[in-house]
Protein backbone atom coordinates (compact mmCIF):
# COMPACT_ATOMS: atom_id res chain seq x y z
CA UNK A 1 0.00 0.00 0.00
CA UNK A 2 1.40 3.39 -1.01
CA UNK A 3 0.05 4.90 2.12
CA UNK A 4 2.48 3.03 4.56
CA UNK A 5 5.92 4.34 2.70
CA UNK A 6 4.74 7.71 2.57
CA UNK A 7 3.73 7.18 6.09
CA UNK A 8 7.18 5.68 7.39
CA UNK A 9 9.11 8.45 5.22
CA UNK A 10 7.59 11.39 6.81
CA UNK A 11 8.59 9.21 10.09
CA UNK A 12 5.28 8.79 11.60
CA UNK A 13 4.45 5.07 12.87
CA UNK A 14 2.08 3.12 10.80
CA UNK A 15 -1.41 2.51 11.99
CA UNK A 16 -4.14 1.23 10.89
CA UNK A 17 -6.04 4.73 11.12
CA UNK A 18 -3.38 6.66 9.33
CA UNK A 19 -3.35 4.27 6.50
CA UNK A 20 -7.80 4.52 6.38
CA UNK A 21 -7.56 8.13 7.10
CA UNK A 22 -5.32 9.08 4.41
CA UNK A 23 -7.14 6.64 2.28
CA UNK A 24 -10.13 8.57 2.77
CA UNK A 25 -9.30 11.52 2.25
CA UNK A 26 -7.50 10.55 -1.27
CA UNK A 27 -10.95 8.42 -2.42
CA UNK A 28 -13.14 11.63 -1.41
CA UNK A 29 -11.74 14.47 -2.79
CA UNK A 30 -12.66 17.14 -0.43
CA UNK A 31 -14.50 15.88 2.27
CA UNK A 32 -15.11 16.97 5.75
CA UNK A 33 -14.14 14.78 8.93
CA UNK A 34 -17.20 13.77 9.28
CA UNK A 35 -17.27 12.30 5.93
CA UNK A 36 -14.21 10.99 6.34
CA UNK A 37 -15.16 9.30 9.54
CA UNK A 38 -18.42 8.20 7.42
CA UNK A 39 -16.27 6.57 4.86
CA UNK A 40 -13.62 4.94 7.45
CA UNK A 41 -16.72 3.54 9.70
CA UNK A 42 -18.05 1.69 6.32
CA UNK A 43 -15.21 -0.64 6.40
CA UNK A 44 -14.16 0.01 10.33
CA UNK A 45 -16.90 0.59 12.28
CA UNK A 46 -14.92 1.11 15.71
CA UNK A 47 -13.02 4.43 14.48
CA UNK A 48 -14.86 7.23 15.79
CA UNK A 49 -14.81 10.71 14.94
CA UNK A 50 -12.01 11.46 17.44
CA UNK A 51 -9.59 9.55 15.91
CA UNK A 52 -10.33 10.85 12.72
CA UNK A 53 -9.73 14.21 13.30
CA UNK A 54 -6.51 13.75 15.33
CA UNK A 55 -5.40 11.87 12.33
CA UNK A 56 -6.19 14.59 10.19
CA UNK A 57 -4.45 16.63 12.59
CA UNK A 58 -1.08 14.30 12.24
CA UNK A 59 -1.12 14.03 8.47
CA UNK A 60 -1.59 17.43 7.87
CA UNK A 61 1.42 18.36 10.27
CA UNK A 62 3.69 16.19 7.92
CA UNK A 63 2.01 17.72 4.48
CA UNK A 64 0.31 14.59 3.29
CA UNK A 65 -3.06 16.23 3.66
CA UNK A 66 -3.84 20.01 3.86
CA UNK A 67 -7.18 21.47 4.93
CA UNK A 68 -8.71 24.49 3.45
CA UNK A 69 -12.27 26.54 4.18
CA UNK A 70 -14.95 26.10 1.24
CA UNK A 71 -17.89 27.45 3.21
CA UNK A 72 -18.93 28.56 6.14
CA UNK A 73 -18.83 25.43 8.02
CA UNK A 74 -15.86 23.66 9.23
CA UNK A 75 -12.79 22.86 7.11
CA UNK A 76 -12.48 20.16 4.34
CA UNK A 77 -9.39 18.07 3.78
CA UNK A 78 -7.89 16.97 0.68
CA UNK A 79 -4.39 14.99 -0.23
CA UNK A 80 -1.52 17.27 -0.21
CA UNK A 81 -0.13 15.75 -4.00
CA UNK A 82 -3.87 17.89 -4.86
CA UNK A 83 -2.30 21.25 -4.28
CA UNK A 84 -2.14 21.86 -8.02
CA UNK A 85 -5.75 23.94 -8.04
CA UNK A 86 -7.74 26.28 -6.67
CA UNK A 87 -11.21 26.17 -5.04
CA UNK A 88 -14.08 27.39 -6.78
CA UNK A 89 -17.48 26.70 -4.75
CA UNK A 90 -20.91 28.34 -6.53
CA UNK A 91 -22.49 30.37 -3.85
CA UNK A 92 -26.02 29.24 -5.88
CA UNK A 93 -26.01 25.19 -6.20
CA UNK A 94 -22.94 24.95 -3.51
CA UNK A 95 -20.66 23.12 -6.21
CA UNK A 96 -16.99 22.71 -6.12
CA UNK A 97 -14.73 23.13 -8.71
CA UNK A 98 -11.21 23.41 -9.68
CA UNK A 99 -9.41 25.86 -11.51
CA UNK A 100 -5.48 25.41 -12.43
CA UNK A 101 -3.60 27.36 -9.78
CA UNK A 102 -1.88 29.46 -12.33
CA UNK A 103 -4.95 31.16 -12.83
CA UNK A 104 -3.97 33.12 -10.13
CA UNK A 105 -0.32 33.75 -10.70
CA UNK A 106 -0.41 37.56 -11.35
CA UNK A 107 -3.12 38.23 -8.40
CA UNK A 108 -0.52 36.47 -6.25
CA UNK A 109 2.39 38.29 -7.91
CA UNK A 110 0.65 41.50 -7.49
CA UNK A 111 0.17 41.12 -3.73
CA UNK A 112 3.47 40.31 -3.35
CA UNK A 113 5.16 43.25 -5.46
CA UNK A 114 2.87 46.02 -4.05
CA UNK A 115 1.83 44.98 -0.71
CA UNK A 116 4.81 42.70 0.07
CA UNK A 117 2.00 40.02 1.00
CA UNK A 118 3.21 36.59 0.60
CA UNK A 119 -0.32 34.00 -0.21
CA UNK A 120 -1.20 30.80 -0.19
CA UNK A 121 -4.39 30.31 -2.85
CA UNK A 122 -4.04 26.85 -2.49
CA UNK A 123 -5.51 27.63 1.24
CA UNK A 124 -9.14 29.36 0.66
CA UNK A 125 -12.10 29.31 -1.71
CA UNK A 126 -13.52 31.28 -4.45
CA UNK A 127 -16.44 32.54 -4.57
CA UNK A 128 -19.25 33.15 -7.52
CA UNK A 129 -21.46 31.07 -9.64
CA UNK A 130 -21.01 28.55 -11.52
CA UNK A 131 -21.51 28.20 -15.32
CA UNK A 132 -24.30 26.02 -14.74
CA UNK A 133 -26.10 28.49 -12.47
CA UNK A 134 -25.26 31.62 -14.69
CA UNK A 135 -27.45 29.92 -17.35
Amino acid sequence: MAEQHELRDKGLRLTPQRELVLSAVRELGHATPEEVAEKVRATHPGINLSTVYRNLETLENVGLVQHTHLGHGGATYHAAEELTHLHLVCGTCGSVGDAPIDVAANFVQNLSDDYGFKTDVTHFAIYGTCAACVK
